[in-house]
């Protein structure tokens, strides 16, 4: 896992603690010395192992779980994470004896204790840290609580960092690993009852829809009608926090993947046409009732119309650290001055919005903020699908 330094002076958990037998164990296969000489250490053979498919294309998760309170995850024969549970488990009902690994550490520990028995660099973008270019990955209850003594749930050492791939504990996330369905007959996805499953989950709340992407319910009429290379919807977990993105090609078969944030930000997509050249007719006359992009100013401002009602969205900032947006739907007279003065008086409505701090309840727009009503979620949402084809993050996709 790196390059490792002679006496490990600079580095005092080589030889204080028993770490080193993870990290060994990092990127082996099963029959490797240093992976079974790590199963031996967690008093192995395992109390449990699960085999299960993950993705499309898949990879073969396996997970070892050892009475010791360890567990191992492999995909496809490689070791890619192992766990130390200190809080108890179904496997494991005392938790992992930390002190036997990590002398001074044990369940009680805080952030500021594992800071201490590690002195090792800290992980950038999170609590965790570094050891021999594995990252080392601190758990605690509900997020939070991490300088409490009791809270410290498990350790997590894997080789990939957190914010480039997801955990491979959550390979078998109880609200989002079971939504791929496989066929009967041919083990590969079946698209549509895939599709059926995601938008269930997505009504009971356990998993939600990116506006940004495609919609589910239009994900198989746009791949239909053949006019983008690629058909993408993202969803992201409640739980687990992954991002599913399925994905249906023009000339290859279908992927379910999981992602991180940054990386489903970054994924491909095309301007989706206009509904008239893919949607059937039911398609078409529900789109006339939706909000439709007019026009923009990157980073200050976006205008919709909605039924021959004009909507801008404007950014304004709340310090030299925060900014949010305001949504106010144009009154009579704003809406003849945009007719005569057009993208010009739009910019200078988004600067006086700006400069009345409309956070405020002495802004005259502070009241005419849509966002602050009860229907804040679905404005939302279908304010991003009208725009959609024409943010920064789409120009960016477009671009890679």
């Amino acid at each position: 896992m790196g390059q490792r330094s002679d006496d490990g002076v600079n580095e005092p958990w080589r030889t204080s603690t028993r770490l080193p037998l993870i990290l060994d164990a990092l990127l082996g296969s099963e029959e490797e010395p240093a992976v079974r000489q790590l199963i031996d250490a967690f008093g192995g053979p395992a109390a449990r192992a699960k085999d299960q498919l993950v993705g499309e294309p898949a990879y073969r998760s396996r997970r070892l779980q050892f009475a010791s309170g360890g567990q191992m995850i492999m995909h496809d024969g490689v070791t890619v994470a192992v766990v130390l549970h200190a809080a108890p488990t179904g496997f494991a009902p005392g938790g992992f004896h930390l002190p036997s690994w990590i002398p001074g550490l044990d369940k009680d520990a805080t952030l500021s204790d594992l800071k201490g028995a590690l002195d090792a660099p800290r992980a950038p973008g999170g609590m965790g840290f570094v050891l021999d270019g594995a990252y080392v990955e601190p758990r605690f209850k509900n997020n939070r609580g991490w300088n409490e003594p009791g809270n410290l749930l498990s350790l997590s050492f894997r080789a990939e960092a957190p914010q480039h791939a997801c955990r491979p504990e959550d390979d078998d996330c109880p609200t989002c690993s079971d939504l791929l369905v496989r066929g009967a007959h041919t083990g590969g996805m079946d698209v549509e009852q895939t599709i059926a499953a995601l938008s269930s989950a997505a009504a009971a709340g356990l998993i939600t829809e990116s506006p940004s992407w495609v919609p589910l319910a239009d994900l198989q009429q746009l791949h239909a009608s053949q006019l983008m290379e690629r058909v993408e919807s993202q969803l992201s977990c409640s739980a687990c926090l992954r991002i599913i993105c399925l994905t249906l090609y023009r000339e290859s078969s279908p992927t379910f993947e999981y992602a991180v944030l940054n990386e489903a930000r970054q994924r491909p997509l095309e301007a989706i046409p206009p509904v008239e050249q893919w949607g059937d007719h039911l398609r078409i006359a529900k789109d006339r009732d939706a909000m439709h992009y007019v026009d923009h100013q990157p980073g200050s401002w976006f205008l919709v119309e909605q039924q021959g009602s004009l909507f801008l969205e404007a950014r304004y900032c709340i310090n030299t650290m925060v900014d949010s947006t305001a949504l106010l739907r144009l009154d009579q007279a704003e809406t003849d001055a945009y007719r005569t003065g057009g993208h010009n008086y739009v910019s200078d409505l988004a600067k006086r919005i700006d400069k009345s701090g409309p956070h405020t309840e002495e802004s005259p727009y502070f009241r005419r903020d849509l966002y602050r009503g009860p229907d804040r979620a679905m404005l939302s949402s279908s304010f991003a699908a009208a725009i959609v084809n024409h943010t920064w993050a789409a120009e960016q996709r477009r671009r890679s």
